[in-house]
């Protein structure tokens, strides 16, 4: 039967490896990142975007056999492909012309020279959009959330409006010619400074410098920050008009030689408590510092005055009528490095001078997930910030609208008069002044995450940490007050100074367009290709973390949008994740997300074009791969969802787009990795079929699917969520699989047999394996590295046809006292040769390239050893993959890593090994004279 589409490479074969180090890369990037331009929470990386987009629209070779008639020469084109993929992930490529051009030039190929829109119903931070656009493709992106709109519209859409424009302002310019954004960015950083230079002749007054002591030399100086604790009346009846300190800690610095902290001076007789600096200190006292008033490991906190205990129920009833504040510390900036100085009292009157004419208002969730500060009296958002911090961003806010006015008039010396507003797709002064005023708002939204009360210090490195590390708003006790005017973290300069960076790298070749739409009903343009990243099933609701921000966009940029900030607030209700606390308890949760990704899905399905398959990321988190592996109930009922809308799923490709050392890389709710399931719609004949014909199927094409998989070098940790494409390829393509009842099995039973299928494919590879890798391989999966019976081992030998001395002769295993026990890596000859070698195993020549590669890593000593193994590399690789699966059914996480590693780099090591030379025997690299 013809097929009805061209394949395309996503649907066959991606670089994966190199995308996901390019991936797990970019996550430290961070000058000139997109995501600097404005928080967004859990972006999908940018190259992997670029990668999936490109993979998305590129033929496969087999779809070509004129071209490339024999599997060789298919695959010498895909590699062809790889090349440009590998290029087009790395982050210094995003903006090399070049390379954008080679991507482009084969985007135009496979399409015709007509390249389709592609779209993102669930745009978030804007990623997918982004690289579309990068990628000279029309972009387009809707969300139901404001702010998520909001950047899509500063990254896809206002850019190409005003490209290779020069700036407007009448200030000298930064260089002779201006490409892409070069002139907005400079625009966005003059007037910025112009607003700041207004704030600081308005509210200068309310950050007064502070004096040094005399060993730094004396002066005036400027303050960096300002260290706060809460307060609440001693819970000693005999105290209880003391207001004391509530601290995580009081230490300032424990940076190695340039230790400082806070020591308390409690004075019992006038019930009063003050501060001083002290330097340096005994092992015992900076301990005793860092628990600042903590007692214990628990929440609760004591009394300094009277060592009473101060409990959270304590705490709450004091929040009541509202928590204190104390200043403990001034941070300022010395002759060479940051000082500490003990609290005076004109910098407490000038913070409390501070009389904000507003405050958000907004009511912050009740998830408790997520949201603590309500529970100690911090109800709005507005409670989040200081007075003296809600001047300076109402300042900051007012003054956006003044810097419109002043862009406007600057602007029409240049600029077409025409009245257009930019909401209009207008060009002329006046849209150009909104467009360069909405960078100025996210300047000062961006200044919220970082001028706030929930803002700790860290001593680590002597700074003011912002409060977004997590998905979350938690309560914090100590907290970190910036300097909006100290040319560091916490001002308004250093926060735009991000957003210019971004814009100046924006490479704005396609057009783009974001609206404010639900993905369930929103119309997709003619021809659209389909690459999202929905939300997760019961992730914590980006809606009620957004508020956050959008109270401080909406009054700064309600003139220039006002149909996007007509709401109150970011719409709950409809946002499309399992939140019991909205919906009335965890089943009818469940029943709305999938009801209302089914609903968008299939909107997806029924608008999108027929040519081109479409690409939809999936977050695990890691407790579901733990708990329940790969047919965790999240992950099954997403994928439900995907089929009842009418898609069948043709592959999928494991996407490790998450960093593991974030704050939440260890908790129930992170984020693993991605999933990106390659779907096309589903055949209007599609059969019904049983149980057993879905098991023969399944048993028929599900192990070549995954010898091509290992083919491909796809790590083993990654196999399983691989091998669910052509699983669910199989289940997917039927109109509906009937159990023995005759009910229609559930795709959560389908991922069960898919991966047994897996397991029974890769136990038999064992029987490829010569008999004394083969008893290593069951006296490993049933002893791991332990010693065991020396009668049992003998029973799994005789089965075999070998001995345990056969065994022990190949150099695999220690028999000694009745007892046999595997030999370790590090027991085995380190000089050992393959070709010396006259009882030559699998196992040996595996475990010496594991010692190797783990040594080493791609360098000559395990490339040259793998070139010796000869016809027995694929061998080795194979039963890498059958050790790995074992250790993680094991829960051996450390030799599972060392066989994932391996394979991991397995394309680089066959490379390096196709060009070593067998002489060197010195471990130089080849290239070394």
């Amino acid at each position: 039967m013809t097929q009805p589409y061209k394949k395309k490479l996503i649907e066959v074969a991606i670089p994966l490896e190199a995308i996901n180090a390019a991936s797990a890369r970019e996550k430290s990037i961070r000058h000139g990142h997109p995501s600097t331009l404005h928080l967004w929470w859990a972006r999908r990386p940018l190259a992997a975007c670029r990668a999936v987009l490109f993979a998305q629209l590129v033929d496969d070779p087999s779809s070509h056999p004129d071209q490339f008639p024999t599997h060789e020469d298919q695959e010498r084109e895909r590699q062809r492909l790889f090349a440009i993929i590998e290029d087009l992930v790395q982050w210094e490529n995003s903006t090399n012309e070049e390379v954008l051009e080679r991507a482009r030039a084969e985007i135009r190929r496979s399409c015709g020279g007509v390249l389709p829109p592609v779209y993102d119903p669930f745009s978030g931070g804007g990623s997918i959009p982004l690289e579309a656009q990068r990628l000279g493709l029309p972009a387009y992106g809707s969300d139901l959330n404001p702010v998520a709109v909001m950047i899509g519209k500063a990254m896809i859409e206002i850019p190409p409006k005003f490209k290779d424009m020069p700036p407007i302002h009448p200030g000298i310019k930064e260089r002779s010619f201006y490409r892409n954004a070069e002139g907005l960015a400079e625009d966005v950083k003059y007037y910025g400074e112009w607003m700041r230079e207004k704030a600081w002749e308005r509210i200068g007054h309310l950050y007064p410098q502070v004096d040094l002591p005399k060993e730094y030399g004396g002066g005036k100086a400027t303050v960096i920050a300002w260290i706060w604790a809460r307060t609440v009346p001693s819970p000693d009846p005999a105290f209880a008009d003391v207001q004391v300190p509530i601290a995580s800690s009081f230490l300032l610095s424990s940076k190695t030689g340039k230790e400082a902290w806070i020591e308390p001076i409690v004075d019992r007789q006038a019930k009063t408590i003050t501060y001083r600096i002290r330097q340096g200190g005994t092992k015992a006292e900076l301990e005793a510092a860092k628990e600042g008033t903590k007692a214990g490991r628990g929440a609760n906190f004591r009394c300094l005055i009277s060592d009473t205990a101060i409990t959270m129920e304590h705490v709450r009833r004091a929040a009541k009528d509202g928590l204190g504040e104390q200043l403990i510390a001034i941070v300022a900036e010395g002759p060479r490095e940051r000082v500490f100085v003990a609290p005076i009292a004109e910098q407490v009157e000038a913070a409390r001078a501070a009389k904000p004419s507003w405050r958000p208002e907004m009511t912050i969730s009740p998830d408790r997930r997520a949201f603590t500060p309500p529970d100690y009296g911090m109800e709005t958002f507005g409670d989040l910030f200081t007075d003296r911090q809600l001047v300076a961003l109402n300042t900051f806010s007012d003054l956006v609208h003044e810097a419109r006015a002043q862009i406007e008039a600057d602007a029409s010396a240049t600029l077409s008069a025409d009245p257009t507003l930019l909401r209009d797709f207008g060009k002329g002064a006046k849209a150009y002044a909104e467009a360069v005023s909405v960078y100025l708002a996210f300047g000062v939204s961006r200044l919220t995450d970082i001028q706030n009360s929930l803002c700790r210090w860290e001593s680590s490195k002597t700074q003011v940490r912002n409060l977004f590390g997590r998905q979350a708003i938690p309560m914090m006790w100590d907290f970190g007050e910036n300097n909006v005017f100290c040319d560091a973290a916490g001002d308004y300069r250093t926060s735009l100074g991000s957003i210019v960076k971004v814009i100046e790298r924006f490479h704005p070749s396609g057009e783009g367009i974001e609206i404010n739409h639900d993905a369930q009903t929103v119309v997709y343009p003619e021809g659209a290709v389909i690459s999202t990243d929905p939300p997760y099933y019961d992730n914590i609701g980006y809606a009620d973390l957004s508020d956050f921000f959008f109270c401080w966009l909406k009054p700064a940029l309600r003139s220039v949008y006002p149909d996007i900030f007509s709401v109150l607030a970011t719409p709950k209700a409809e946002e499309l994740i399992a939140a019991p606390h909205r919906q009335g308890g965890r089943d009818a949760a469940e029943v709305f997300f999938l009801d209302g990704m089914r609903r968008a899905i299939a909107n997806m399905a029924h608008q999108s074009a027929n040519d081109f398959p479409a690409a939809i990321y999936y977050a695990f988190k890691q407790s579901e791969v733990a708990n329940e592996g790969i047919s965790s109930t999240g992950w099954a009922t997403f994928l439900q969802g995907i089929l009842d809308a009418g898609y069948s799923v043709v592959s999928t490709w494991p996407m490790r787009t998450e960093l593991a050392n974030r704050m939440r890389g260890q908790e129930s709710n992170a984020l693993a990795n991605s999933v990106v399931l390659v779907c096309r719609k589903k055949e209007a004949s599609a059969e019904v079929i049983t149980r057993a014909e879905f098991i023969r199927a399944l048993k028929r094409e599900l192990p070549p699917a995954i010898a091509e998989l290992q083919a491909a070098n796809i790590a083993p940790a990654d196999m399983p969520q691989s091998a669910i494409g052509p699983g669910m390829g199989v289940f997917s393509r039927y109109k509906a699989v009937l159990e023995s009842d005759d009910s229609p099995m559930t795709v959560k039973a389908a991922l069960q047999l898919i991966n047994r299928e897996l397991d029974e494919y890769l136990g038999g590879i064992q029987g490829e394996f010569d008999a004394d890798t083969r008893f290593a391989i069951t006296w490993f999966e049933q002893n791991g590295l332990k010693a065991g019976d020396y009668g049992t081992a003998n029973n799994i030998a005789t089965a075999r046809g070998i001995s345990v001395e056969s065994v022990k002769h190949a150099g695999i295993v220690e028999s000694a006292a009745g007892k046999v026990r595997i030999l370790k890596r590090d027991e085995m000859d380190a000089e050992w040769e393959p070709d010396a070698d006259g009882h030559l195993t699998v196992w040996e020549c595996c475990q010496h390239l594991v010692r190797l590669h783990e040594k080493y890593g791609i360098g000559y000593e395990a490339a040259v050893m793998l070139k010796k193994f000869g016809s027995k590399a694929d061998d080795v690789r194979d039963l890498a993959y059958v050790l790995y699966n074992i250790c993680e059914k094991r829960g051996d996480a450390k030799e599972a890593t060392a066989y994932n590693a391996l394979i991991a780099d397995w394309t680089d090591l066959t490379r390096e090994a196709a060009t070593a030379p067998l002489t060197n025997r010195s471990g130089q690299m080849r290239f070394e004279v």
